[in-house]
């Protein structure tokens, strides 16, 4: 692909400026991290807004993620001068760190430190808070077996007792902001929207709940955070 307009995602999200990066994403908490990145690191970008019920499973759309998930992203000044193609998020906050050579170290212990967090959140918090959303919030909160929110919810309990230790002291989860804390502020937040916070306890986070309250605060996260506007 070396013109990114032959891309078959524009027979449904056209690319009105194919110069640009091309965001096709939600504002989930996966989500906004992509925009919340663009955001912070200042790359021009265009966005398009791919629903979770049905535009994620389109002809169209799998043709840029097989995987069906939000968000995805087309650099049309990928490596090497080459159009890229990407998706999982912590994949694109990767990506564009280093192609910016911001909120990631380039090399050394910091740069380790740094992906460890995001990896504890792609592989931890997003898979166990979205269940507790799920068995909490949506479908399965019809389900008369408790085990399952019991489960989640002591889950949530654990990472948020590994987040608050780690922030002891710390503005940031490694001490500097990064994409670490791009990709867990907002999943961190989302208890919010499942409804959950008083469950787990959320006040009892001292670290947790002043660091979301920081994160929120930055310019680009304010944003980002709605990026692309839920609605129209």
């Amino acid at each position: 692909m070396n013109n990114i307009a032959a891309h078959p995602i524009n027979k449904r999200w056209p690319a009105k400026n194919p110069e640009v990066i091309q965001l096709y994403s939600f504002p989930t908490p996966n989500g906004v991290k992509a925009s919340i990145m663009l955001e912070e690191i200042g790359l021009e970008y265009q966005t398009h807004k791919v629903s979770l019920m049905g535009d994620v499973n389109t002809p169209e759309f799998l043709s840029l993620n097989p995987n069906n998930k939000i968000p995805a992203i087309i650099d049309p000044n990928g490596p090497d001068g080459e159009p890229l193609v990407l998706f999982e998020s912590g994949a694109i906050l990767i990506y564009l760190a280093d192609k910016t050579g911001k909120l990631l170290p380039k090399s050394g212990a910091e740069r380790y430190e740094t992906l460890q967090w995001l990896m504890f959140q792609m592989g931890g918090i997003g898979p166990m808070f979205g269940q507790l959303g799920y068995f909490y919030k949506f479908a399965g909160s019809e389900i008369e077996d408790e085990r399952p929110v019991e489960r989640y919810l002591g889950e949530t309990k654990r990472l948020l007792n590994v987040v608050e230790k780690q922030l002891e002291g710390k503005d940031w989860i490694t001490g500097t902001y990064s994409i670490a804390d791009i990709a867990i502020a907002p999943w961190l937040f989302a208890l919010n929207y499942y409804g959950a916070r008083e469950e787990v306890e959320w006040d009892s986070y001292k670290n947790a709940v002043a660091y979301v309250d920081r994160f929120f605060q930055r310019p680009a996260v304010d944003r980002g955070k709605n990026i692309p506007p839920m609605e129209d």
